[in-house]
Formats: structure tokens, sequence, C-alpha cells
């Protein structure tokens, strides 16, 4: 028998997806940008370059590639302020997060020594920022090197696979997909996992907030993440056929 449905603010079942929506370029000076919304979490999510790489990476013909995330005032129930000189550790290890999930998916030596830059700027959060905002900068950087290769300024593209990232907790005991913040706030588990169309895994990120949860748990929010990440995958390749 399958876990219990329970009754989610929003009447999906346990397995859905929140509504997902892609808006494109509100950003005209970006190479590329997009506002992502997975039901009531948005972030603009934009890629600029930039010729040069860091300098320990200088002279071996490889590009970089480097994500910057922040929550705007206004993004959440009370003003966030803006975070300048001093980054806060949550903002450091999403921004290493959303880097490291794109950077597995690419070919560095097709870019040549240029840095691709990611900004994902929060507009409303309702949980689900950096797995979001993992979904929505893949789509932007696909287009990106699309519009890149279309000006001549790259020869094949370095994108060598999607990749699309959801959560998935544990709520009462019954396995969730896509937790919004009624669900992530009191979430007994905590799970956030990145993947590629493989079905590979780039990234688990897992917290017990309650009591410690069982290997057995732990499958069945990961094959429950999986199914989410194909819809995804899915929902990101419609995004160029809506663009177009």
């Amino acid at each position: 028998m399958g876990s219990p449905e329970r009754l989610r603010r929003d009447g999906r079942s346990n397995d859905s997806l929140r509504p997902f929506k892609i808006d494109w370029d509100p950003m005209g000076f970006a190479l590329s940008s997009l506002i992502i919304s997975t039901g009531q979490t948005s972030i603009i999510c934009s890629v600029s370059i930039e010729e040069g790489v860091p300098a320990w990476r200088k002279g071996f013909g490889k590009g970089w590639l480097s994500a910057e995330y922040r929550l705007l005032p206004g993004s959440t129930p009370n003003r966030q302020g803006r975070e300048l000189m001093k980054l806060s550790g949550r903002t450091h290890e999403i921004q290493r997060l959303i880097s490291r999930s794109l950077r597995a998916a690419m070919q560095m030596s097709l870019l040549g020594e240029r840095t691709l830059l990611i900004d994902c700027d929060v507009i409303q959060a309702d949980a689900g920022t950096r797995t979001a905002a993992i979904t929505g900068s893949w789509i932007a950087l696909q287009q990106a090197c699309l519009n890149l290769l279309s000006k001549g300024e790259l020869v094949n593209n370095p994108i060598s696979d999607q990749v699309a990232a959801v959560s998935v907790g544990i709520v009462d005991g019954i396995p969730l997909l896509d937790l919004d913040y009624s669900e992530d706030s009191k979430a007994n588990v905590d799970l956030n996992v990145v993947m590629d169309s493989k079905g590979r895994l780039l990234e688990i990120q897992g917290t017990a907030e309650g009591a410690p949860f069982s290997r057995n748990q732990l499958y069945s929010l990961l094959d429950l993440a999986e199914s989410g990440i194909k819809k995804l995958h899915a929902s990101q390749l419609l995004a160029f056929k809506q663009k177009d």
C-alpha cells in the first residue's frame, strides 16, 4: 500500500509538483534571463559572460561558471535585509550548490577561457528557492549558450546534460514532493535532490529536522524526487518550445 494522502494547502496530491511557469526575458541587457515560478516561489535567473577566468584557472583553455543568490527585500513576510559586504552562511551554501550543480553538466573546454555568471534573485520565497534556482538557471544557461552559438562566439554547446532539482520531505509521517513553506516549516525530514536527465544524482542535501529517518525512507524520498525531476526536465524543454 502507498502512503496515505495528506490534505495539502493547495489541494495537490502527495506526489505532485507545484504549478511551473517560465516568463522569458525580463532583463534586456543580460545574455539570457527568465522568471521561474513554482507555486508561490518566484526567482529571476539571469546569465552574463565575462572574458577571462579566475587566476588559478588561467592557461588551461577551460572556462568557469559561478553563481550568486540573493533573497530580495520583500520576498519574505518580514522584509529581508540586503546582504552586501557580508553574506550569510546560508547564502554562501546555496550559491555553491547552484554553481556545482550547473558545472556538473558542462564541458568547460568548449567555453574557452570565459566565465559565465549566474544571478538568482528571489522575488518571492515560499520554500524550495534553491531547487527552483537550479532548475531555472539551467534553462537560462542553455538559452545563453544558444545565443552565443547564434552569434558565432561558441562553436559547440558546452552544456552536456539537463539539470533540475526538487525538494522532498516527510511531514506528519507522510512523504511529500515539492514542499511549500507551510510544509517545509514543520517537516520531520527535509531533502533537496539534484539530478541530470540520465537519472544520476548530482547532489543530495538531507536533514532529520525531528526524529532520525531510515534508509528505506531515504530511498522512498529519492524515488519521489526522481519522479518529480523527470517532470521538471520535461517542463524545461517545453519552456524553449513556448519561447519559440
